[in-house]
């Protein structure tokens, strides 16, 4: 297991937070020629203080990855929970998770590109994380597929994985300042799912 420290990155230092720092770094530079003295430094911080909390340039990785998939698991239960009709669930929660993914623009591209960079160890933790938001996803899918919302015939676990694989491609081409809100684009995407997989007899 990574050695890391729980304290907030708003306490380490007086300018910026420090995972967002590290995050904008790494995605500028890449994770290989980033140093933790460049994070401390973008932070207005001694490099030891960095060091005191963090070991090592992979713990902050971990840490940064693991507060990532917290914040999605997070705004996907609180879309889930915001409504009863099955249908509008399923719309909230693909915007939810497109909302959570481009909050920090850095943090998701250091989340879905740099897992190359964690060690065998770090690595397990993290495929644990991802491993149990999917499976928020896969409980959300096969509970449509038992009460028929979803075709009987649909496989929840190949719907899942095209479905996550088309939601995180989105951090790579969305512009914030493009023609497209992503409010739009998650809605094109239920839209999708609305014509391919939804029994006809319960669509909006």
């Amino acid at each position: 297991m990574v050695d890391r420290q729980m304290t907030p990155a708003s306490k380490l230092g007086d300018q910026g937070d420090v995972l967002s720092n590290a995050a904008r770094l790494f995605r500028e530079k890449g994770f290989e020629r980033t140093s933790l003295k460049e994070i401390a430094e973008a932070c207005n911080m001694l490099p030891g203080s960095l060091y005191y909390r963090y070991n090592s340039k992979e713990a902050l990785l971990v840490e940064l990855m693991r507060r990532g998939v917290d914040l999605v698991t997070a705004e996907v239960e609180s879309a889930y929970a915001s409504s009863d009709d099955p249908v509008e669930r399923l719309r909230l929660c693909i915007n939810a998770h497109l909302r959570a993914l481009l909050v920090d623009s850095d943090a998701v591209y250091v989340l879905l590109f740099e897992w190359r960079a964690l060690g065998p160890q770090a690595r397990e933790e993290i495929i644990e994380l991802r491993d149990q938001y999917e499976s928020l996803w896969a409980e959300i899918l096969e509970t449509m597929i038992e009460q028929g919302v979803i075709r009987k015939n649909v496989d929840g676990r190949l719907l899942r994985l095209i479905g996550l694989g088309a939601l995180n491609w989105v951090a790579t081409w969305f512009d914030p300042s493009g023609a497209h809100s992503l409010d739009a684009i998650g809605d094109l995407i239920w839209q999708i799912a609305m014509d391919g997989v939804i029994s006809k007899g319960v669509q909006a």
